[in-house]
């Protein structure tokens, strides 16, 4: 089993790789976005709560995070293994994770962490913006989630090396078949260094 989590600030191409990574591995590609766009869309109390917080860029409680996380873990079937995209954002997710993974006795996530410049990123980001429409794609937004990603995102980082689960770290600066290419590379070398 093959289980995947993919970590980089926002706009760093995680939601892209994620689908294409999934594809070629054949895992199930879960995004705690998605995931909360769906709840949100849903039109519940506990969606209005979550709506107010994705709006001025804040970060969603880890417990609700969790729940609808290891909720889809849970109907989840036929897959190969899964993918991550944009979990765990806090040292106490990464914590609980590798809690859950362990209680599975499933294999510990690979951390692929992806390294790009933030004026790249916030580049990458504005021009989302303007195709997509999404209403947290502005500066004064952007910049805000930068720096929630520093002080509470970066620490994921910190606790794989602390914990010495596995981790690599992958530059995610290119075409987005080069940036896969390269991931592809690093991901083969782990899992033929793993079966060794």
């Amino acid at each position: 089993m093959l289980n995947l989590l993919l970590f980089g600030p926002p706009g760093s191409g995680k939601g892209t790789q994620s689908e294409l990574l999934a594809e070629h591995y054949g895992l199930e590609h879960i995004s705690t976005g998605d995931l909360l766009r769906e709840e949100v869309a849903k039109g519940t109390e506990l969606s209005q709560d979550i709506e107010a917080l994705i709006s001025v860029g804040k970060l969603v409680p880890d417990h609700l995070i969790l729940d609808l996380l290891f909720k889809h873990i849970n109907q989840m079937d036929g897959k190969k293994g899964l993918i991550l995209d944009g979990f765990p954002r806090t040292y106490h997710q990464a914590e609980e994770l590798v809690k859950e993974f362990n209680a599975r006795q499933w294999p510990i996530p690979l951390l692929v962490a992806l390294d790009v410049e933030e004026e790249e990123l916030l580049e990458r980001l504005l021009e989302r913006g303007k195709v997509s429409g999404r209403s947290d794609d502005h500066e004064e937004t952007i910049r805000g989630r930068f720096k929630v990603y520093h002080e509470q995102s970066e620490p994921v980082i910190q606790f794989f090396k602390e914990s010495h689960s596995p981790m690599i770290e992958i530059e995610g600066v290119g075409a987005i078949d080069e940036v896969t290419a390269n991931l592809i590379r690093g991901i083969d070398q782990f899992i033929k260094e793993s079966n060794n």
